[in-house]
Parts: structure tokens; sequence; C-alpha cells
């Protein structure tokens, strides 16, 4: 009988559930809403137990969420949603809720890493030992791995919320971030985007003066993330990436704002092959909470 393993992608504004034999080979997927804390977990819950009747028992769950979170097994709060600006969401012991459940062992992360583990394993960046993914919508985050490791370190990465030059006379948008203001994501995610220009981004023409003015701010930001942790590649994903013009709009930036003082031959002859989409497309992140799973599975066999 086939192993079978469970993944939830917990985002802000949904949730992926599936259960899978193999990180290609998906049995059962679904997505709703995010909504309350109870409401959310309960459906996925429900989703595993109807699975699990139909398919066999699974081995273990993954699950990659917004944060902030604790991903430290060590913590005494492992598996728990902090200090969100998600309403209702503080403090929510999500990786407790779906143990005690379903009574599997349980891999917990953020979504960015989960996405960026899905993409080493069978995506955009196989072979590669230190990348980072970094997505942009309803908010901005960034994962990857670092010299094969998945990125950890006091708690995790929180690359949305550096702070990036702002010029106030060309766009006075004070930014959305309740904590920041004008931080990366209080200034570029989607919310940004549509408290900016008063209609969400996937609704502006591809000539809208909002687009040169993201692909700036995102350049900004991932000349910090280029400049600190000197990745082989990043790969750029989000509901906001959706829109493909941005790609080379920000590849453009991105080379006149290093100026070429990094001169790997990476960025300054192959930029379109280093700042690249998900492969995996939409499903970066639930395959990669079920890699999640199948790791945390390698831990207990």
């Amino acid at each position: 009988m086939e192993t079978l393993f469970g993944g939830i992608e917990a985002g802000g504004t949904k949730c992926v559930c599936a259960i899978a034999s193999s990180f290609n080979n998906i049995r059962a997927l679904t997505q709703f809403p995010t909504t309350t804390p109870t409401d959310t977990i309960q459906h996925a819950i429900t989703f595993f137990k109807d699975q699990i009747k139909k398919h066999g028992q699974v081995k273990s769950i993954g699950i990659g969420s917004f944060g902030p979170l604790d991903p430290d097994p060590q913590s005494s709060t492992y598996g728990s949603i902090t200090s969100t600006p998600k309403p209702g969401w503080s403090n929510i012991d999500f990786a407790g809720v779906i143990r005690s459940a379903l009574n599997v062992p349980v891999g917990f992360d953020t979504d960015v890493n989960a996405a960026a583990l899905g993409e080493a394993r069978g995506g955009a960046a196989q072979g590669l030992t230190t990348f980072l993914y970094v997505t942009v919508g309803t908010g901005i985050g960034g994962g990857g791995l670092i010299n094969g490791k998945l990125l950890h370190g006091l708690v995790h990465a929180e690359m949305g919320h550096i702070r990036i030059p702002h010029d106030y006379e060309s766009d006075p948008f004070p930014g959305i971030c309740s904590f920041h203001g004008d931080c990366l994501e209080g200034l570029a995610s989607g919310p940004a985007m549509k408290m900016r220009w008063g209609q969400a981004g996937e609704f502006l023409p591809p000539t809208h003066q909002a687009w040169p003015l993201e692909a700036h701010y995102l350049a900004l930001g991932l000349m910090n993330f280029i400049c600190t942790l000197s990745p082989q590649r990043i790969v750029l994903g989000g509901g906001v990436m959706n829109h493909n013009q941005l790609y080379p709009m920000v590849r453009t930036r991105v080379l006149s704002q290093l100026n070429d003082y990094i001169r790997s031959p990476a960025i300054r002859e192959e930029i379109e092959k280093y700042i690249v989409p998900p492969a995996l497309g939409s499903e970066a992140g639930v395959l990669g909470a079920i890699a999640l799973a199948q790791e945390v599975a390698d831990t207990i066999a």
C-alpha cells in the first residue's frame, strides 16, 4: 500500500489542502477561504478525515502557514502563529490542533519556506543549495534554502518588513503595515496597491503607473537580499506577480540598482534565469507542505 502524506498551505487569503502519495502524485486537493481560526482549521480537519476514509491513513501532515509563527520544534509554542496582523489568529496553536485531531506527526514552517522546499524538490530551484523564494501577494514574505537547509534563525525570515528608500514627494502613500507603515510589505503588497490606487492590481491595465512603482520597490527589496544572502537564484511568486510584465521590469531595475557591483555572470549576463517565476506555479506551497510532511516522517522513521 502506498504511503500517504497530507499538506496544508495556509495563506492570508486562502487555504489549500492536499493528500499525496508522493511529491508528484496528488490524490485529493481542495481550497477554501482563510477565515476565522476555528472555521479554517476545522475545514482542513474535515477534509483530511474524509480523504482518509477514501484513501487510507496519512503518515504525517506538513503545514506551511502565514505568520509570524514559531517554527522551532524545541520551543514550547512550536506550531503556533504568534504576532500576526491577521485578526483573530494571534497565539493560535495551529499545528497542535491538527496533530490532536488527526493523531499524526506534523511538520510546521512558514508558507514561503514550504514553497521554497517545493521548488527545490521539483521546481525552479532544483540542484541549488542557496536560493530565495519571495512571494508578493496579500503580504510579502521570503524564505529559502541556505547551504541546503531551510532558512531559520532566531525565528524565521521576515523579508517583507525590511525598510527601503521611500521618496514621499514622488509617492506620498504612507504604507499600510500596521507595525512599520512603509516597509516593503506596507508599500508593495497586494493590499497596499489596492489602497494606493483605489482598486486591486488585477484590475489595473499593464500601462498603469502602478507597475513601474511596484517594480521599483520590489527591485529595492531584492537588491538588499542579493547583497546580504547572495542567493544563487530568486524565485519570485505570489498573486501580484501574475502580472507577467513585472518580471522584466524588476530584472531591469535590479541590474540598475546593483550598478555592476556584483559581477557574477548569473546576474550580469543571465538575469532572466536568475529572477524567475515558480516552476510549480500556484501549487508550490501545497507541494512544499507535502515535502514538509515527508521530512517530518523521515525524522521519526
